[in-house]
């Protein structure tokens, strides 16, 4: 790869951003526009009840974490032998692709197959952005390239989720898809004129790639993960709906509870980052439980306009603040299968964002209220903990048997 100017650098990290934003946009934004979607879509099914309609409207998110789970393993095998570059470009159009026929199709079956493609290129793009964003910011600086090319996640979860909201309930849920394929069109520019071409990895093997399905400490946090995660988003996924039902807020209130809790996932973050770097251990033995107890205080305090930001921000903060340790084990687990690890990070919280949407949209359409997914939550978490510890324990009691037998310690046994 040629030298790159300081301008130059920052444009392409930018460019790599932005697609993160969109991909964040696209995902989080669909969950407060169930109830346009539903009234749009499904207007039978909304009209008879509309807590039936929302709920089987939150298919759509499921379909798009389904589509993430699918497309991270399948598409980072195909591209370990592929030019980085080249496929960015390919997943940018593909999201710009994907969520523009989101906007345009007619009907509620034709949107849910829209929203299953559109998931497709997400976990790649991410484990490919953060690779070439590494390798764009050099020796000694990775790290900080990581972290600048995911950090469009970040300020679409504070900034982008909310305005994509609000366009939706302004000018109807079409057009949100519609801007967010705007941003995608100007990414994959960006990146075509930015990111220095970068021909595949010498020695990239897709066998390898393949073997981190075979490590079992894999499996073990990919498992933490999609249970885990699953609920905050069998309440997130309702949010909008429940803040309007229970708490009474407007449609204008709405973006700014979206925008507390986008901050409260960026304080987590960086919280978690902190304390992930020092013991990942210790910060899931705090974060798991401080998780269960904010998704119970959303159930208990939705009811109240100034209760349901401070539970929801409590709950975002709490969620994220577990997720760096996550990312890391599961990154380290994989061992040399780097692009595979870094999708399945993505693939991960995406079972995650199905299962939660499935369930909390389950007790919803049962008859039990837009309190009930609190429980469901909560008891997802507690799982997820559960997961955890024997996920620890199980990696010392691998790492001593290595080191009792004279054996080296792999990365799985290093992860936490």
């Amino acid at each position: 790869m040629t030298q790159l100017t300081p301008a130059r650098r920052r444009l392409a990290l930018f460019a790599l951003a932005l697609g993160g934003f969109g991909i964040g946009c696209t995902e989080f934004a669909s969950m407060g526009l169930l109830p346009q979607i539903a009234q749009n879509l499904l207007p039978d099914l909304y009209g008879a009840s509309s807590e039936t309609g929302i709920a089987r409207a939150g298919w759509l998110v499921s379909a798009y974490a389904i589509g993430v789970v699918v497309g991270a393993p399948v598409i980072s095998f195909f591209a370990a032998k592929s030019s980085r570059t080249t496929m960015l470009l390919v997943m940018a159009a593909a999201l710009l692709m994907g969520n523009l026929a989101s906007a345009i199709v007619p009907t509620f079956e034709s949107l849910l197959v829209m929203r299953f493609l559109a998931g497709i290129p997400h976990g790649a793009y991410f484990g490919l952005a953060s690779l070439v964003a590494a390798t764009v910011m050099g020796p000694g600086n990775q790290a900080k390239g990581v972290a600048l090319a995911l950090s469009g996640l970040t300020v679409a979860n504070v900034v982008g989720v909310p305005v994509m909201t609000a366009v939706g309930q302004a000018y109807g849920w079409r057009m949100a898809y519609v801007a967010v394929a705007v941003v995608f069109a100007v990414t994959a520019i960006g990146v075509w004129l930015t990111v220095p071409h970068q021909d595949r990895v010498v020695g990239a093997n897709r066998r390898r790639e393949l073997r981190a399905f075979r490590l079992p400490q894999v499996w073990i946090v990919m498992g933490i993960a999609g249970i885990g995660f699953g609920g905050f988003f069998a309440i997130y996924s309702y949010l909008t709906q429940m803040s309007r039902e229970l708490a009474g807020l407007s449609g204008a209130g709405i973006p700014w509870l979206l925008a507390v809790v986008g901050i409260g996932m960026t304080l987590g973050n960086i919280l978690g980052g902190i304390s992930a770097d020092r013991s990942a251990r210790r910060t899931m033995a705090v974060g798991f439980p401080a998780l269960t107890a904010a998704l119970l205080l959303v159930g208990a305090l939705a009811g109240s306009p100034v209760g349901i930001f401070v539970a929801g921000f409590l709950m975002a903060l709490a969620n994220s603040f577990i997720m760096p340790s996550i990312q890391s084990w599961l990154i380290t687990a994989a061992g040399p299968a780097q692009l595979m690890g870094a999708s399945l990070n993505h693939a991960a919280f995406n079972v995650a964002n199905s299962i939660g949407a499935l369930l909390g949209g389950a007790v919803i359409s049962a008859g039990f209220g837009y309190r009930s997914p609190a429980l469901v939550a909560a008891a997802l978490v507690v799982i997820g903990g559960l997961l955890a510890l024997a996920g620890v324990k199980r990696q010392k009691a691998d790492r001593r048997r290595r080191l009792e037998a004279g054996l080296p310690v792999t990365a799985s046994q290093q992860a936490v």
